[in-house]
């Protein structure tokens, strides 16, 4: 999937096991790039694009997973849309999320208190690193790369979509063209693949896209537009203290 995966655990003292754990979680990472990977010219995924094999002929987690990035087209009214992108189809934008998901299922053990699976910034997580304190995770200022924005108080999973750290590359797939009517667009959830294409949808479509990330049961989002003005979801999970900015206060607002 072109991408460094991190991986976290916290247990118990004196745990044993730890290395075949991590070893099946990087397992099936290296399973799902080997499916999925549109940089590889050999894998299902790209031979599938090249109309090599059929839907039927790839392996069934293809099917899964276009399943997945179907629904995630109708829940973003068509703003996150695989089979709009140059090339053919490319569930990047979600499988990225879902082989997370498949990794952290690994690691869940009677004695991990917690655990992280962070692929370039989008993390699945549960627990904390300890019995009593979940995750605390920041989210990049776009306009200072060096700074954070603010903390998000983890309970599942995060991704967040822009521009300012891999350039230009997210399409409108309504228009074919590149388009990022957002600085930052950072989505909370329970599943780190629909998050992920949420995340994505939410930083083409704009502001207005918030509206269907609270649609969806579950969800929350933080919106960073281009002029730094800052629109969330009512149960966006910032960290205490607040998150506002003492010099910007008044460019921050609810969605």
């Amino acid at each position: 999937m072109g991408t460094v995966v991190v991986l976290e655990l916290y247990t118990v003292p004196e745990q044993a096991g730890l290395t075949e754990l991590l070893s099946r979680a990087c397992a099936r990472l290296h399973e799902a790039d080997d499916v999925f990977s549109t940089w590889q010219e050999a894998s299902p995924m790209s031979r599938l694009r090249r109309g090599d094999i059929t839907l039927e002929q790839a392996p069934p987690e293809i099917a899964r997973v276009l399943e997945r990035c179907e629904m995630a087209r109708t829940l973003t009214h068509g703003w996150f849309d695989p089979w709009a992108m140059p090339g053919g189809v490319d569930p990047t934008g979600l499988v990225k999320g879902w082989a997370a998901e498949r990794a952290l299922e690994v690691l869940r053990a009677p004695t991990v208190i917690g655990a992280m699976v962070n692929a370039a910034g989008d993390i699945a997580a549960f627990g904390g690193p300890s019995t009593s304190a979940p995750f605390r995770v920041g989210i990049v200022d776009p306009a200072e790369r060096g700074q954070l924005a603010c903390v998000v108080q983890l309970a599942g999973a995060i991704a967040t979509s822009g521009t300012y750290e891999r350039g230009a590359h997210l399409v409108d797939p309504h228009t074919g063209r590149g388009a990022a009517r957002l600085a930052s667009a950072s989505v909370c959830g329970p599943d780190l693949g629909l998050a992920d294409a949420f995340a994505t949808a939410l930083a083409v479509a704009g502001q207005p896209g918030l509206a269907f990330v609270e649609a969806a049961e579950g969800y929350e989002a933080l919106a960073i537009g281009h002029d730094g003005r800052w629109q969330w979801t009512p149960g966006f999970p910032f960290a205490p203290p607040s998150p506002v900015p003492p010099d910007r206060p008044a460019r921050m607002s609810p969605a």
